[in-house]
This record gives C-alpha cells, sequence and structure tokens, in this order.
C-alpha cells in the first residue's frame, strides 16, 4: 500500500530535492488561525505537514512549542480538535502529508481503537508519538500499520547500531533523525556529522531519513538537504506565529508570517542538491 506519505516522497526524489516537513501546533495562537495557517502551508511550498497536537506535560519540547501547546490549550484545542483542522484542510487537499505529532497520553485516554478510525476518517496519514518506545510497538503502533497508518519513529546521535534495527523495524514512511541530543529550538554543532548519521542510518533502512531540531534557516535547510531525504523545521515556524501576536492575539501578518518563512525554506531545499 502506497501511502501519501510515500508518494510525496518518491515525488521529491523524482525532483532531485529533499522534501519540507514542516511542524506547527494544532491550534495556536487560536482555533481559526491556526486553521488558515495548516491551509497555507501547501502552497507555501510545504510538502509535509506535522500538525501538532497540544500536551500539558511535553518532554522533547523547547520553550517555544511549549508555549504554543499551551496557547493552543488556552484556546479550547482538544484530540478531537485537531482532528477536526485535519478533515477541514482535506476539503481542499486530498494530496499533501500530514503527520500527527504528539505524546501517548491523550491517545491513550481518548482510545486507542477509537483514535485510529477517527485519525483515518479525517485524513491522517501518519504518527509521531515521542514518548513510546519500539518497546511498546503493540500498544500503538502495530495497530496504526495495520489500520494503513505510518507511524514515524525518531532516531538520534545516541541510537548506536545495535539498537537501530530494533527502532526501525516498524517504522514506515520516513526515519525522523534528531540532530541533537536535547530539546526543540536548539542549534546544530557539525552537519558532517548530521551527514554521516543520516549514512549510517540509510545502511538499516531503504526509508527516506528526514533530519529536523535546529534547522532555521534557507541556508541551514540547503546544507541540510545535501545529506537527508527531507528537513524538517518546527520552531523557528511556530516562533514565527508567536512573534506575529499582540498582547498573545492574533494579527493580519500571523498567517503571512508562517507562509512567507515556509517560501524561504522551499527554496533552500530547492538548491540543496543544486
Amino acid at each position: 500500500m502506497t501511502t501519501r506519505i510515500d508518494a510525496r516522497f518518491a515525488q521529491c526524489k523524482a525532483e532531485n530535492r529533499p522534501a519540507l516537513v514542516t511542524y506547527v501546533m494544532g491550534g495556536d495562537p487560536d482555533l481559526s488561525t491556526s486553521q488558515a495557517i495548516l491551509n497555507a502551508l501547501p502552497q507555501a511550498g510545504a510538502d509535509v505537514i506535522e500538525l501538532g497536537l497540544p500536551f500539558s506535560d511535553p518532554m522533547a519540547d523547547g520553550v517555544v512549542i511549549q508555549m504554543a501547546g499551551q496557547r493552543a490549550l488556552a484556546a479550547g484545542q482538544t484530540l478531537l480538535g485537531v482532528l477536526g483542522m485535519v478533515e477541514e484542510f482535506r476539503r481542499n487537499d486530498d494530496t499533501t502529508p500530514i503527520v500527527m505529532m504528539g505524546y501517548y497520553n491523550p491517545l491513550y485516554i481518548f482510545g486507542v481503537e477509537r483514535f485510529i478510525t477517527a485519525a483515518k476518517e479525517a485524513g491522517v496519514d501518519g504518527l509521531i508519538i515521542v514518548d513510546l518506545p519500539a518497546e511498546e510497538d503493540e500498544e500503538l503502533c502495530i495497530p496504526a500499520l495495520k489500520a494503513g497508518l505510518n507511524f514515524i519513529r525518531l532516531t538520534t546521535p545516541t541510537t548506536d547500531d545495535r539498537r537501530l534495527p530494533v527502532v526501525l523495524k516498524n517504522t514506515s514512511g520516513f526515519v525522523y533523525y534528531v540532530s541533537m541530543t536535547g530539546i526543540t529550538g536548539a542549534a546544530i554543532k557539525s552537519r558532517a556529522a548530521v551527514g554521516e548519521a543520516v549514512q549510517r542510518i540509510k545502511s538499516h533502512t531503504d526509508l527516506p531519513v528526514a533530519v529536523g531540531f535546529g534547522i532555521k534557516t534557507a541556508e541551514d535547510a540547503a546544507e541540510i538537504g545535501k545529506y537527508s531525504d527531507g528537513v524538517v523545521v518546527g520552531t523557528v515556524l511556530v516562533d514565527a506565529v508567536a512573534k506575529s501576536l499582540d498582547h498573545g492575539r492574533a494579527t493580519d501578518r500571523t498567517v503571512a508570517a508562517v507562509s512567507e518563512l515556509v517560501a524561504e525554506l522551499a527554496a533552500g531545499v530547492k538548491r540543496a542538491r543544486g
């Protein structure tokens, strides 16, 4: 079965460029503005969209994304609300892949079977659940795969060659390589080391490898895109939302601030292999 994620990475490969994977928080800074941001991403140049599920106790997120989650929760966002955003997005876009990214607790409370059914119906293509290790695959990963959802796994600089096969066993769609130890929003210390890590992962899998954490500019995207099949950008986009606000409220610059930055990053990935 070929998913939207498979098709999009294949398309980018045929165009000899990495995919631009963009992350935004579902519901930030408010429900209607967040929907407008999501809807605008493909035209701005996003190839794959990661849609964050706000959670009160995130473990891997830096301050910028933590604050976005708090704004979304304060605006009344829920798991059903995020799924509703995907459903609304699908009214006009049936090709851009959407990956829901978050933590397991809200899904567990909602009910795994109920969530998987609702996600498929809404038009979600894949899941990144950062606090479910491979040892817990029966919990969500296997049921999701059986339902036709991709399950994207994170690998890090500390995922050694003994651990990689375990992590990759049930991974599908693409592999998300976290370019550093630590939280979102930090800076990449060595681009060469990232390239070496991507090649090491590729020796274990035929899946595309996308690199995230620390990519902030079009130059970063172009450089990291030389080594990878995808470039994941999140914190800088979420920060663009935050900086556009006026006393916590969206302005007429909020959607444009994100779209313009995505367009710059998309130009960066297009020249990655030029």
